[in-house]
């Protein structure tokens, strides 16, 4: 998990720095201005903010704005700044700032940041035509062939692709590869 820290005063970023990598965290960056944080942002991918309400060129939610849904943002600020605070799905900590508060925090977001990742991660991308087609010509050798059922061709495609370590449109070319030599 990435984390970002953004504090106009470098001081101040890197007390909150100092605090997470004594809690066994790696913070990836350490910034003072929102512009400094949005390419750190771009360079890393997704992860966590953890900044103030009011940067040296930008204000909280504009930084939010830029960065949403990729990361997810912990405010730091005074009480009235906190309570007031237009989005819902930002998390925020009023100061004076605890340490085992910061810490239990950063915890619970990482847990929610590694649930969001993994669930993508599971979330299958639609297969192309040509995969499609390729996964269906290999199941036609396949029956063909070995005298197979589709059922038994389908699983023997996943089988071997979960056994090699490709997914089932690469298993399939290297079937056709192979199989189709022979016609």
């Amino acid at each position: 998990m990435n984390i970002i820290i953004v504090f106009p005063k470098i001081e101040n970023a890197k007390s909150v720095r100092s605090i997470l990598l004594k809690g066994g965290y790696r913070v990836d960056a350490v910034c003072c201005t929102g512009a400094a944080a949005l390419k750190a942002a771009n360079d890393l991918d997704s992860g966590i903010i953890i900044c103030t309400y009011r940067l040296a060129d930008m204000v909280y939610s504009e930084l939010y704005e830029y960065l949403a849904p990729r990361y997810d943002m912990l405010l730091i600020g005074s009480k009235s700044q906190v309570d007031e605070r237009e989005t819902a799905d930002i998390i925020a900590l009023s100061t004076p700032l605890k340490v085992h508060e910061l810490l239990q925090t950063v915890e619970m977001m990482s847990g929610v940041y590694a649930r969001k990742k993994k669930k993508r991660k599971q979330e299958k991308t639609p297969r192309t035509d040509r995969e499609q087609h390729a996964i269906g010509e290999a199941k036609a050798l396949l029956m063909e062939r070995n005298h197979f059922s589709e059922e038994e061709a389908h699983r023997y495609l996943q089988k071997r692709s979960m056994e090699n370590g490709t997914g089932m449109p690469e298993t399939a070319q290297m079937i056709i590869s192979l199989m189709g030599r022979g016609m």
